[in-house]
Order: C-alpha cells, then structure tokens, then sequence
C-alpha cells in the first residue's frame, strides 16, 4: 500500500480471491478517514493487480 497524497492510495492486489474485500475495506477506512462517504471514493485500475483509491473532488451530487 502507497499513500500517494493525502487523498489518494495505491494498492497491489496480488490474491484475485480477496480483492473485492480488500477494495470494500479500503473504500471504506479512506471515506472514515476524510469524513465522507463511500460514494466519493473513486477507483481506478492503474496498472496490472494495482488500483488507486481517491476522494473525489466536489462534483455535483448525484441525484437520489
């Protein structure tokens, strides 16, 4: 795991067995850590078995 900055991470998800755990976990300590919720985490496949983890900026919400 790499803290890029304080609002993003990068994972290396080697065991495919685990990884929508793995991802679940990390979406939501990332959200717990910046006060939000899990919708504004964004995930991005950057690389083989590697993923990025990132707030969001203020988009306009969703409608509900």
């Amino acid at each position: 795991m790499t803290f890029n900055t304080a609002e993003s991470v990068t994972l290396k998800i080697w065991d495919r067995t685990s990884l929508h755990e793995t991802l679940d976990s990390a979406v939501s300590d990332l959200s717990a850590r910046h006060n939000t919720t899990t919708c504004r985490i964004a995930v991005t496949c950057s690389g083989p078995n590697t993923f990025t983890l990132s707030v969001r900026g203020n988009e306009p919400a969703l409608a509900l």
